[in-house]
């Protein structure tokens, strides 16, 4: 492959709705005209996750080592859009023995992936040979769900987004950034729970500090009737939160806590790491704006691959997934969604994206609690959300 075609294959991914959006093709088939070549990768999302696919397929049908012998087609769900999820769908399709279907290749988050684990079972995925895997081993990080049978490729985390013109040492603890916004009323937000991840992950994470490891990795409801201090960990905070006209307020979104902190509302607020810096990256967000990991941490994911065992191109989904390992994959998505790689980046142009390379995966806190996060938000709603 050659880097020096990643401009042009950036500009072509963004390009590429017409082919390849929201269930589209990108192609018709492979090199010889034959729908057998054709692989189909299920992914799903916000939008940003369907534009960096866009490209993504683009550059594996025409700069990959793969090109001319494989032909990509995307299928996307954008998120919170549809009345079955993808696990659902998979599911369904499994129970039904359904055989020679077009999930050749399926992106999965941890919530997904471990939704897929308690529907269906592992043995609904193909068991990963590394033989037909040549880039899986510059890869160390794995999934702390069905790790023989999915290929993490990228990583995501929530971070400590603060504004350094403001803050000139961010708290490193989860006890120094308490102190920190006990000392410094009203200049701390976190999106309501429900609203978006980041909100989620800093709420479920005060609570789940107080509860033994396993419990962050658990569905069992037997965990929340130990989510009491935690709560109250959450009560104690809120009269020190962003406020405005006399009362608390929890940003609804992501972008909400953002927004308030790139206006100067607030100095400090969880979010997404790649978020922030895709966003400062577009000059859409102050360059004053710097992320930093917290210990205990916030939860961050590996996105991973799978391969559905009753998909119809099991070779094409290897290939695609191998693609997914290389250095032209991986920069890609550095630079168009500031994903974190998962690979060494001797080689790829970190230029602007430099705090991305000071995330470690192997620290990354992983939650999946299953359906406890619909409890988890009702008891917020009705203990912290009505404390004005």
């Amino acid at each position: 492959m050659k880097t020096k075609k990643l401009t042009a294959v950036l500009m072509a991914g963004v390009l590429a709705a017409v082919a390849a959006g929201c269930g589209g093709s990108a192609g018709t088939g492979g090199a010889d005209g034959s729908s057998d070549n054709t692989v189909t990768i299920w992914a799903t999302g916000s939008d940003n996750v369907r534009q960096i696919y866009e490209a993504l397929v683009e550059d594996f049908n025409t700069n990959s080592d793969y090109a001319g012998t494989y032909t990509a087609e995307l299928q996307f769900m954008l998120s919170g859009t549809g009345a079955q999820t993808l696990p659902d769908m998979l599911a369904s399709a499994y129970k039904a023995n359904q055989t020679n279907t077009d999930y050749d290749l399926v992106d999965l988050s941890g919530d997904d992936l471990s939704k897929i684990v308690s529907l269906i079972g592992e043995e609904a995925l193909v068991k990963l040979d590394d033989a037909k895997l040549p880039n899986a081993g510059r890869v160390a990080a794995q999934s702390t769900v069905a790790a023989d049978y999915v290929q993490p490729y990228r990583g995501t985390t929530v971070i400590l987004a603060y504004d350094s013109e403001k803050v000139a040492n961010p708290p490193k603890t989860m006890d120094e950034l308490t102190e920190w916004i006990k000392a410094n009323p009203g200049r701390f937000a976190y999106n309501a729970p429900g609203t978006g991840g980041a909100g989620d992950s800093f709420a479920r994470t005060s609570v789940y500090n107080y509860l033994p490891d396993e419990a962050i990795t658990s569905d069992d409801p037997k965990w929340e009737e130990d989510w009491g201090e935690g709560f109250d960990y959450l009560k104690e905070i809120h009269p020190y939160m962003y406020s405005s006209g006399g009362s608390v307020v929890y940003p609804n979104k992501n972008q909400g806590t953002l927004d308030l902190l790139n206006q100067g509302e607030i100095d400090m607020c969880p979010n997404w790491a790649d978020m922030v810096l895709s966003q400062r990256a577009e000059g859409t967000l102050k360059d004053t704006i710097k992320i930093a990991q917290i210990d205990p941490a916030f939860t961050g994911s590996l996105q991973s691959l799978a391969i559905p065992t009753f998909g119809s191109n099991e070779d094409g989904a290897y290939a695609f997934m191998d693609y997914m390992l290389t250095d032209e994959a991986q920069e890609i998505m550095v630079r168009q969604m500031a994903a974190i790689p998962l690979v060494d980046t001797a080689n790829i142009d970190m230029t602007g994206f430099e705090d991305v390379e000071n995330l470690d995966v192997n620290n990354f806190r992983i939650m999946s609690i299953g359906d406890l996060s619909t409890d988890f938000n009702q008891r917020w709603d009705s203990e912290i959300a009505t404390l004005n």
